[in-house]
């Protein structure tokens, strides 16, 4: 299984992942600039990350996470998550287009919810999953 998901993560990585993890490392660099969101630049660092190597990942959400983290959700959302959403979706197209890439463009929009909200939520291996904070 391990190989499967390393000749996933290689094909993911060029196809697109390195251009959508490019696209979270501008918008983590711009978050550092503006000092006050730094801690959205960490975040968006992380899963930067998990975009460019997602194969074996998922993501789930943090028991502890509460209101700061949906209050920091909607401010990302709206300066940021959008715009990282539509680089989702649009990369998604081409790969719907050609056979090879259908499981690529799935996994593209799979991305988009932690695109959009990715606060409150932590990086983990497929094999624990939801069962990691149980």
């Amino acid at each position: 299984m391990s190989v499967l998901r390393l000749v996933l993560n290689v094909i993911w990585l060029v196809l697109c992942g390195l251009w959508m993890a490019l696209a979270y490392v501008v918008a983590a660099l711009i978050c550092f600039v503006l000092i006050v969101t730094i801690p959205f630049g960490i975040a968006s660092l992380r899963i930067a990350g998990y975009v460019l190597w997602p194969f074996g990942r998922t993501t789930v959400e943090r028991p502890d996470a509460g209101a700061p983290s949906f209050v920091g959700n909607v401010i990302w959302l709206v300066f940021a998550g959008w715009w990282l959403a539509l680089g989702h979706l649009l990369t998604s197209i081409p790969l719907f287009v050609s056979i090879v890439g259908i499981p690529f463009g799935w996994a593209n929009l799979k991305l988009i919810p932690v695109s959009l909200m990715p606060l409150g939520r932590e990086i983990v291996p497929s094999d624990e999953g939801a069962f990691a904070y149980r």
